[in-house]
């Protein structure tokens, strides 16, 4: 396959912001839906929301960072586990100090892992129907913050909000199939952009819905107190991680495959152990832990654009 932006070339500063900035847009809505989730799941208020989104948002920048210079040094997203977001919902009841702190944990124990070589083994006990399970097990926990971010009684009625979500969806199929160019390759921009001026303007009253940005809160609000481990919580979780792990190789390779990158090996090695590192700075400040998502080689196709610089 051609593209127009190899790998390990700096397209032009006009392209290269304005992929940036569909990367941005593409980023954005994982770490917002996840966050959602898991502040509804913990009862938490709209400042601990905020501040919760503040920390995932940090991780998933500073994880892609690392990934992009020292890492497997490709064009990934990383973003907050949905694997993960499993274990926090079977964990209701147990204090952030136990399920954060087995993320922790998990994630040394995915470090080890990749740095030593030991993941290849385990590899084999996650076959394609156990894979599989795990994605609609994903699916099915995230379906009701979806369902209830379009259907929440609010400056439209649901059966409004969720008609014009359903033309939104098909306005984005239909510019992927017409567009070509420049318009093709950053329609997603534009999905966000012209989506949200559409409801505002069919709906200015939504505009109240907002909540106020929190622009400084408290440093001590940001690390996680009161770590403790429970061995069925963590027993949970681990096995959690070993999905995670399967759910980022495979997200490596398809990236593999479709760019053909010299030192694959090192590559996994190391973009494995930066996911890792990534989980125990998760745990330390209290959110779910990244993983690389395998939805950026549909988008390296989409664009042409396989350049890593505008993800960084």
């Amino acid at each position: 396959m051609e593209f127009t932006s190899p790998l390990d070339r700096r397209p032009p500063l006009p392209a290269l912001l304005l992929f940036g900035l569909q990367w941005l847009a593409i980023a954005v809505p994982s770490i917002v839906i996840i966050g959602q989730v898991v502040g509804a799941a913990q009862g938490a208020g709209p400042a601990a929301q905020i501040l919760y989104l503040q920390k995932l948002a940090l991780v998933s920048g500073l994880t892609m960072t690392v990934q992009i210079l020292w890492g497997h040094r490709l064009p990934l997203i990383a973003g907050p586990s949905a694997v993960l977001l499993v274990g926090v919902v079977a964990s209701r009841g147990y204090p952030p100090g136990v399920v954060y702190g087995s993320i922790l944990v998990g994630g040394v124990v995915l470090t080890v892992l990749a740095v030593s070589g030991l993941f290849r083994w385990l590899v084999r006990l996650f076959t394609p129907r156990v894979v599989a399970a795990v994605l609609l097990l994903i699916a099915f926990t995230l379906l009701p913050a979806i369902r209830n971010l379009i259907l929440t009684p609010g400056a439209a009625s649901p059966a409004v909000a969720l008609a014009f979500a359903v033309a939104l969806v098909v306005l984005l199929h239909l510019g992927q199939g017409l567009l070509r160019g420049f318009w093709r390759t950053t329609l997603i921009v534009w999905g966000v952009v012209g989506g949200s001026a559409a409801w505002f303007l069919l709906f200015p009253a939504a505009a109240a819905e907002v909540p106020p940005a929190l622009l400084a809160l408290p440093l001590h609000d940001w690390a996680l107190a009161g770590f403790a481990v429970d061995p069925g919580v963590l027993a949970a979780f681990l096995c959690c991680f070993l999905a995670l792990a399967v759910n980022d190789l495979g997200s490596i390779q398809s990236l593999a495959a479709l760019l053909q990158p010299e030192g694959m090996p090192g590559r996994i090695s190391r973009g494995m152990a930066v996911t890792g590192l990534g989980n125990v700075l998760a745990g330390a400040l209290g959110v779910l832990g990244p993983v690389n998502f395998s939805l950026s080689a549909g988008v390296v196709a989409a664009t042409g654009c396989a350049s890593r610089f505008p993800l960084l």
